[in-house]
């Protein structure tokens, strides 16, 4: 069996090669079509959120996140086509092993690669070494990140 150590080494890797493949939006470019629509999302595999996010930054569609999106779904909201429901929930934590308090090395910076100006501070200095969820409100997060687009009602 592998060590986490080369297994977390490995999928540093896979992030920044899905990172180089990843294509967003031109500069400029409008989002069209339907919205796709993430409600109240819980998270989980870093790694499978970065390649959903990939996948909606290569759809070109608006993305609207709302509800309670919380840890892995936090990457979606910079997200050049997204936009936070003025009433979403945002909720972070420090990235651990499934089924443990084990905060793994690395996926803290993967996931941190996402991040913009007073998030990404308290991501840094908080929210990646906690266990408990620091929950915020979507104008929380704008403050903390003014380039975040709220969505319309």
């Amino acid at each position: 069996m592998r060590s986490i150590t080369t297994r977390l080494s490995r999928a540093l890797g896979l992030s920044l090669a899905l990172l180089a493949g990843a294509m967003a939006l031109p500069a400029g470019a409008q989002p069209r079509g339907k919205p796709i629509v993430i409600l109240n999302n819980k998270g989980g595999n870093v790694m499978e959120a970065i390649k959903y996010r990939n996948k909606l930054a290569r759809s070109g569609r608006p993305v609207e996140v709302r509800g309670y999106c919380r840890s892995a779904c936090t990457i979606y909201i910079t997200l050049p086509n997204a936009c936070l429901g003025p009433g979403a929930t945002v909720g972070f934590h420090a990235p651990r092993i499934p089924g443990t308090t084990i905060i793994p090395p690395l996926v803290d910076e993967l996931m941190a690669q996402y991040y913009r100006g007073g998030i990404l501070r308290k991501w840094n200095s908080e929210w990646k070494h906690s266990l408990k969820m620091h929950k915020i409100s979507a104008r929380q997060y704008v403050k903390l990140d003014p380039q975040t687009r709220l969505c319309r009602k």
